[in-house]
């Protein structure tokens, strides 16, 4: 599967901490909030299940869906994990932002499908990530947003 400068595995391997919490987080819950952009430029938000598998973030989706065709038109997305019932939110919050990069390549849709084995026929995308946030309540006093961008250390806020 491709390697990216700005992938999944980029991030993880520059930020390792960070990376592990993030999916740690996303992986609590099935489905998380995908938000994508109209054709008039609205935002549309829709369910997602999406897969941390070789190195990359993955969003599969069923063919024709909305969502897909925002993706085609605006790569752009923000997505944003489950938050689980009730203020609790252990792991903090965390988002994702990038660009979708929809993957037709037979041999990448094959390896994809053997990992996962998503629901056929299924349109796949690749994540490009250009911006992971998490925020979180540290000593029930502070809020800490941690914020990575490719190619920059995380910067930390700390506010009471």
């Amino acid at each position: 599967m491709t390697s990216q400068s700005n992938n999944w595995a980029a991030f993880s391997a520059a930020e390792p901490e960070l990376a592990r919490t993030v999916e740690d987080r996303f992986g609590k819950f099935t489905h998380h909030v995908l938000a994508t952009l109209r054709k008039d430029g609205s935002p549309r938000t829709t369910g997602l299940e999406v897969q941390f598998v070789r190195g990359e973030l993955w969003f599969g989706m069923m063919p024709g869906s909305l969502k897909g065709l925002d993706l085609r038109r605006d790569p752009r997305f923000a997505l944003q994990a489950n938050p689980g019932s009730g203020t609790d939110m252990a792991g903090g919050d965390v988002r994702i932002s990038g660009r979708a990069i929809e993957v037709e390549d037979p041999e990448t849709r094959a390896l994809y499908a053997g990992e996962v084995k998503p629901p056929e026929p299924f349109q796949l995308f690749r994540a490009e990530v250009t911006e992971v946030v998490r925020t979180s309540v540290e000593d029930d006093k502070y809020l800490v947003v941690e914020v990575w961008k490719p190619g920059e250390a995380v910067r930390t806020v700390k506010r009471t």
